[in-house]
């Protein structure tokens, strides 16, 4: 069984590979934060109305940074075994530069592959990028569950 999704997914599939790392055969993480710290301290200027609340619900920066820290899937990373798949548009405005830095010790990891896409903010809106990521995640869900891939001669082939 895999782990997978985007945004608070992405950080939900980087906690499963981190804090239960033989629950999964593998993740992948879309735009996921691995620091909770750094994820609040550069939030986006269009989330200050609702900074009070967010720190509320998921911690204060200033106030609970051993908190934040023990939740966050950098925390643990000697701990994750499985192989990942990390996601990351350059130009994400939620998980920003900052958290990048912090992804990198992620990413040093034997097991992590990172696809980056320098034209993509939080998400990816552009059809030929999903096209290009999905075809790799296609493939790297099929080489660590097993199963077949669509390659892009349009046949399915074994991984």
């Amino acid at each position: 069984m895999a782990i997978y999704g985007g945004s608070y997914g992405g950080y939900a599939a980087l906690v499963g590979a981190a804090f239960t790392p033989d629950v999964f055969r593998c993740a992948v993480d879309i735009v996921g934060p691995s620091n909770l710290q750094t994820l609040l301290e550069t939030i986006p200027p269009y989330w200050k109305p609702i900074a009070a609340q967010l720190y509320k619900r998921v911690g204060n920066p200033e106030t609970d940074q051993e908190f934040l820290w023990s939740r966050s899937p950098l925390s643990r990373a000697r701990d994750i075994r499985i192989p990942l798949l990390i996601a990351q548009g350059a130009n994400d405005p939620r998980v920003k530069q900052a958290s990048r830095a912090d992804r990198r010790r992620l990413e040093g990891r034997d097991r992590a592959r990172v696809h980056a896409l320098p034209d993509e903010g939080h998400g990816f809106a552009k059809p030929a990028n999903r096209l290009k990521f999905y075809a790799a995640a296609e493939r790297f869900l099929a080489r660590y569950l097993g199963g077949r891939f669509e390659s892009s001669g349009g046949g399915p082939r074994a991984p």
